[in-house]
């Protein structure tokens, strides 16, 4: 008795893979991109916590909060920023319900095919991106051409 005791405790310990993006959840991560396609850098930045992270896809692209926010601004400045619009999210939520990791398949009107992946924390009762990473998925045979044109250097002049 006390080893199946022990089992549905470990169980309900571990967090479960959610079959359906939590409403709250789905609702901060699509105003969030929401905003960015309209251009509106106040609202957008409203839903990053005061400690956030943003990875871009160059390598030189990791950015706090306030640095990607100096950086993005003169983007916002022109009313409209970068469109993503998530095609498939997955969610998985922590133990205590207060942090959250995510991955979606997203399409960009600038990039094309994309991935993002984050962390979201709730905080006063509001999902927060935390970290957000934002990649561009290369099929495994276009790798090769692709780490080849990556690692070109400019010729010396």
């Amino acid at each position: 008795m006390q080893i199946i005791l022990y089992a549905l405790m470990l169980f309900a310990a571990i967090p479960a893979r959610a079959e359906k993006t939590p409403p709250a959840i789905a609702k901060t991560l699509d105003a969030w991109h929401a905003a960015a396609a309209k251009g509106s850098e106040e609202l957008y930045f409203s839903y990053f916590s005061p400690d956030a992270v943003f990875l871009g896809t160059d390598p030189k692209e990791r950015w706090t909060k306030d640095e990607f926010r100096i950086w993005a601004h003169p983007i916002f400045a022109k009313g409209k920023a970068w469109d993503i619009k998530s095609l498939k999210r997955h969610v998985f939520l922590s133990g205590d319900k207060k942090t959250a990791w995510f991955d979606e398949e997203a399409e960009s009107r600038e990039l094309g095919a994309v991935r993002g992946s984050g962390v979201l924390v709730l905080e006063k009762g509001k999902w927060k991106v935390s970290q957000y990473n934002l990649s561009v998925p290369i099929p495994n045979e276009k790798f090769e051409e692709t780490r080849k044109l990556i690692e070109l250097k400019p010729k010396k002049e």
